[in-house]
């Protein structure tokens, strides 16, 4: 049976491709977009599928009008600064989208009397200084933030905690791990490294690599495989629970300097250099993120379909297009 579903952050890397799934799905999707900001590159195969509403999540009543239009029967909040390095600059612009842009959606949840399901992901930086005898993370791991962005991540969730406990809001709370594949912008590690390795394929760079940090281990999942989590979490997870969500195989952790590697072995070229750019190194950085997700695995029966080496060669082969065709 179709139903009305609303996707905010629908343009970004996520969210399109959760909106690929559920079309595929035959739901009825309703998207924000801000009139003058949103870029539509990620969804421009589906721009006359999705029902479109101009709104701005740090506005609340911009917020009331999109809810009151969409009348959805589940929401996916996808809206948010992920880009870890940048809130050390703009804290304050980080929590004017992660948090209060969620207490908006939250607010006129409540005050629509909408019984929505909505699902409100957060993020392994949650848990960041993690130790090595702390692994795999846990659901009750403790969280040792230690970015900016993590701490508005941990503030939603827990505001979100809160208006399920008092309001009885149909929240899913879900925490995700890596996950990688065409759409996600290249100021992040792998979309970076598949970008510049699509240039020097086309003698448009050098061939030195730049990256920040790369001894960081991290489980990777293939985006296509994190919205299929995310459509199961909104359907079968207990409102106010927290799931986490990734892949805990070992053929899935990889340092980046593993990745790195691999991306290089799969590149046309294979005399490239790798070289750190103190530009691109985070003040802090969190060494290891490894989780457990037996919990949201055992309730949903997911698990991970596609493997590393595809999850690469996708991203390698955007970024060779959008290099080729120039899509700046």
């Amino acid at each position: 049976m179709s139903e009305r579903i609303l996707i905010s952050g629908i343009t970004g890397f996520v969210g399109s491709h959760l909106a690929d799934l559920a079309l595929e799905k035959g739901h009825t999707v309703y998207g924000f977009k801000r009139w003058n900001l949103s870029r539509m590159r990620n969804v421009h195969h589906i721009i006359d599928k999705i029902n479109w509403i101009d709104c701005d999540i740090t506005d609340n009543i911009s917020v009331k009008k999109a809810l009151e239009i969409a009348k959805p029967e589940k929401i996916f909040h996808l809206a948010a600064e992920s880009f870890v390095s940048t809130s050390w600059n703009h804290p304050s612009h980080y929590i004017d989208v992660n948090y209060k842009g969620t207490v908006n959606m939250l607010e006129n949840i409540k005050d629509l009397k909408l019984n929505s399901n909505i699902l409100i992901p957060g993020s392994g930086e949650e848990y960041g200084k993690i130790h090595e005898n702390e692994l795999p993370i846990t659901e009750e791991s403790v969280l040792r933030p230690v970015n900016p962005y993590a701490v508005t991540k941990i503030a939603q969730d827990l505001i979100a905690s809160v208006y399920h406990e008092t309001y009885g809001t149909n929240v899913i709370r879900v925490r995700a791990f890596n996950h990688e594949g065409p759409r996600r912008d290249n100021v992040f590690g792998i979309p970076s490294f598949c970008h510049q390795i699509a240039k020097i394929e086309e003698n448009l760079q050098q061939p030195i690599l730049k990256t920040g940090h790369i001894e960081d281990r991290r489980n990777f999942t293939h985006v296509r495989d994190m919205v299929e989590a995310y459509w199961l979490a909104i359907e079968k997870c207990t409102p106010g629970e927290l799931y986490l969500i990734g892949s805990d195989e070992d053929d899935r952790i990889f340092t980046y300097r593993q990745i790195l590697e691999k991306l290089i072995q799969l590149s046309k070229n294979k005399d490239i250099s790798i070289e750190e750019e103190p530009d691109f190194v985070r003040p802090t950085s969190v060494p290891r993120l490894i989780g457990d997700t037996s919990k949201f695995r055992n309730i949903t029966g997911w698990k991970p379909k596609i493997s590393i080496d595809k999850t690469l060669q996708d991203t390698l082969d955007y970024w060779r297009n959008f290099v080729k065709n120039d899509l700046y």
